[in-house]
């Protein structure tokens, strides 16, 4: 059944799905160059924006929950496990479908450790990119993943935020490249550690680990991540896996939900 001319289908019921910006650490290209935040992308195979790259998504199922479908859209794009799982925002412009059916995105962002980031797995339709050089996007979706790092920025502050993507220990040398990479701006090395030592908040684990030519670094954690979010993470977002494959989202359903993703959906 069509939907109609333009302005008959701005009149139907929004369609309503969920995207996801997943955000990684990635690894310097070389030891005088920062750490940056990547993302995975899908590219979409057919009109509106046809070839062009999009934040991965999918359509909602009454039988699963909001955090369900985000968890599913994401596991679909990327074999990675996220440390952390929020609802971030929901966007609904008229315009932003650009004469399609009006489209809401129930939008979600997950941050993914460093440690499992080694190897950016990509797919034939998925690909990683640094987020300071991001392709054409669909839709709104630049706009989207500039609200997610908005968020971030304002949130570095906070030791599970920051423990989610770098890892719950870490040294003072991985702690300034993360923030170098989450403000993208340079930041002096020897202040960084002089405050950080300074501020009470992190701890020495006792233990040590080289990085590349360099000689052992002392390993630290912070003294307290018990920080106030709204999202998922540890034991609540293994529950929430263990809940996505028993409600029918095991292999046959991620099969499933991949192909519906290489096809970038109707989802905006």
């Amino acid at each position: 059944m069509g939907y109609g001319n333009v302005s008959e289908r701005r009149m139907q019921p929004p369609q309503v799905g969920v995207s996801i910006v997943i955000l990684a650490l990635g690894p310097a290209a070389d030891e005088a160059d920062r750490s940056r935040l990547w993302l995975p992308l899908v590219r979409r195979v057919r009109q509106p924006f046809q070839g062009c790259w999009a934040l991965p998504g999918g359509d909602l199922r009454a039988d699963r929950s909001l955090e369900q479908s985000a968890y599913l859209a994401l596991e679909s794009t990327t074999s990675l496990h996220p440390k952390y799982l929020e609802q971030l925002h929901t966007f609904g412009d008229p315009d932003r479908s650009r004469g399609g059916l009006p489209m809401v995105s129930i939008v979600y962002w997950a941050l993914v450790g460093q440690a499992e980031t080694r190897d950016f797995a990509e797919a034939d339709n998925v690909r990683w990119f640094p987020e300071n050089e991001l392709p054409e996007l669909a839709f709104d979706h630049r706009q989207i993943i500039g609200h997610a790092l908005r968020q971030l920025r304002e949130r570095i502050a906070y030791p599970e935020l920051v423990a989610r993507l770098v890892g719950p220990e870490f040294t003072l040398r991985q702690l300034h490249g993360l923030t170098e990479a989450i403000t993208g701006e340079s930041v002096d090395l020897a202040n960084f550690r002089r405050k950080m030592l300074a501020s009470g908040s992190i701890v020495e684990t006792g233990e040590k680990i080289r990085e590349g030519r360099q000689r052992p670094a002392a390993v630290y954690r912070y003294v307290s991540d018990e920080q106030p979010t709204d999202g998922l993470a540890g034991e609540d977002l293994d529950r929430l896996a263990r809940r996505t494959a028993a409600g029918g989202a095991g292999e046959p359903a991620r099969r499933a939900a991949a192909d519906a993703v290489m096809s970038a959906l109707t989802t905006d």
